[in-house]
C-alpha cells in the first residue's frame, strides 16, 4: 500500500509540475487558461474570480462554467493535473488572449515550459537529495572515509542473483556466516571461488535483515559476472547547499545524455529487427520499481522521481505528433513554410500519434503483466 501511495504520488508530482509550467509560461505570455486543475476529471470543485464583482466563487461537481477568468480546479483523479489553453485547438485565431493568434516564439515557449519544468523539478529533487544525504560510489580503500557500504546497482535479467531475489539498492553485510567483507573485491574473489558452489549472503534491504542462497555459474556468458551482479562501494555524502545545486544541475546532465544514449539505442535496435529491450518499462514496470526504491528510503525515492522527471521530459521533448515536441515542430514547419498547416491535417496527426503512443504503453504493460507471472 505505502508503494502504491508513493507511486501515485510521485506520478502526481511530475505531471503537476509539468503542466504548472504550460499554464504560468501561458499566462505570462498573455494567453488565457480556461481551466487548471490539480488531479484529472470528473470535477470535485473548483473556484474562479466573478468578472462583475471580483469576487472568488466557488462550484461543486462537473458544471459547464462560461468565465474569462481562470477556473482553479481540484478533480476526482489523484494523478497530476492538467491546463486547459484557450486556442490549443486552433480556434480564436483573431482573440488577443488565444494560443493560436500569437506568434511563433510565445507559442513554442508554452509548449517548451513544461519539459524545462521537469528538468527544474529533476534538479531541485537530486540536489535536496544530495542535501539530506545521498549515496555516493567510492573507489578503493579509503581510509578517509567511514560507514561505507557494498551495495548491489545492477542485477543481470536471467542470472542466478535475479532467480535468487536480489534486487538493485540491496546492501550486501560485511559479516556473514561464509565469509567476512571489507569491499567489493574481496566480495568478487568469494564468487569467484564457490562457481558451482551454493553461497549464501546477509542482505540488508530497507530496515529488513535478509538472508539469500544462490549458486554461481561456472559457464558465464560474456560480459556477465558468475552471479550476475554488479557492486559498488558508498557511502552517504551530504553536501552544503550551493554545491548541492551545483552537483544537482552536474548530475541532470549526465542523467540526459545517458538517457539519450539508451534510447538512441533502443530505436537502432527496432530498426534493426532486435525489437525493444527488457530496459522499457509501462506503469506497472515502473510501479514495481517504486515498490523496490520505497524501502530504501527518503533519499532514493527523491532520486528515482528525478530520474523519472528526466525521462518525462525528454519522452516530451520528442518531435513525435500529440507530444509537446511534436507540436513545436509543427510550430517550426510552419515558420519555414511562411504559413501555418491546416488545423484539419495537423490534428490528423496528433490523433494518430495519440493512437500508436496508447498501442505502445498497452504492449509495454502487457509485457510488464508476463514479466511478472513468468
Amino acid at each position: 500500500m505505502i508503494a502504491i501511495i508513493v507511486f501515485i504520488i510521485i506520478l502526481g508530482v511530475l505531471i503537476f509540475v509539468h503542466e504548472l509550467g504550460h499554464f504560468l509560461t501561458a499566462r505570462r505570455n498573455g494567453v488565457k487558461a480556461d481551466e487548471f486543475g490539480f488531479g484529472f476529471p470528473p470535477r470535485m470543485a473548483g473556484f474562479f474570480q466573478d468578472e462583475k464583482t471580483k469576487k472568488y466563487k466557488f462550484v461543486w461537481g462537473n458544471k459547464d462554467i462560461q468565465s474569462s477568468n481562470t477556473i482553479y480546479s481540484i478533480n476526482w483523479i489523484p494523478l497530476g493535473g492538467f491546463v486547459k489553453i484557450k486556442g490549443e485547438d486552433g480556434a480564436g485565431t483573431k482573440e488577443k488572449d488565444s494560443f493560436a493568434s500569437k506568434k511563433a516564439w510565445p507559442r513554442i515557449k508554452i509548449l517548451a515550459a513544461g519539459v524545462i519544468m521537469n528538468f527544474v523539478l529533476a534538479w531541485l529533487l537530486l540536489s535536496f537529495s544530495l542535501m539530506i544525504g545521498a549515496p555516493e560510489t567510492i573507489e578503493g580503500n579509503r581510509s578517509d572515509v567511514a560507514d561505507t557500504k557494498i551495495q548491489i546497482n545492477e542485477v543481470v535479467s536471467g542470472s542466478p542473483a535475479e532467480d535468487a531475489g536480489m534486487k538493485i539498492g540491496d546492501e550486501i553485510l560485511k559479516k556473514n556466516i561464509q565469509a567476512d567483507f571489507k569491499n567489493v573485491e574481496e566480495v568478487q574473489d568469494f564468487i569467484n571461488k564457490n562457481k558451482g558452489k551454493e553461497i549464501e549472503f546477509n542482505i540488508r534491504r530497507g530496515n529488513e535483515i535478509i538472508k539469500i542462497k544462490s549458486v554461481p555459474r561456472e559457464n558465464i556468458p560474456e560480459g556477465e559476472g558468475a552471479l550476475g551482479i554488479s557492486l559498488a562501494q558508498t557511502t552517504i555524502v551530504k553536501y552544503p547547499i550551493f554545491k548541492a545545486l551545483w552537483t544537482g544541475a552536474l548530475e541532470v546532465y549526465q542523467l540526459t545524455i545517458a538517457i539519450l544514449v539508451a534510447l538512441g539505442g533502443i530505436i537502432a535496435s527496432l530498426f534493426s529487427g532486435k525489437g525493444v529491450g527488457a530496459e522499457v518499462s509501462g506503469p506497472i514496470g515502473i510501479a514495481i520499481l517504486t515498490k523496490q526504491v520505497a524501502t530504501l528510503g527518503l533519499t532514493y525515492i527523491l532520486r528515482f522521481a528525478a530520474l523519472l522527471s528526466i525521462n518525462l521530459a525528454i519522452i516530451n521533448a520528442l518531435p513525435i505528433p500529440a507530444l509537446d515536441g511534436g507540436r513545436i515542430l509543427f510550430i517550426l514547419i510552419e515558420k519555414i513554410k511562411g504559413s501555418p498547416i491546416s488545423q484539419e491535417t495537423e490534428q490528423k496527426f496528433h490523433t494518430i500519434g495519440f493512437i500508436l503512443l496508447i498501442l505502445l504503453m498497452i504492449l509495454v504493460t502487457l509485457r510488464d503483466v508476463v514479466k511478472i507471472i513468468k
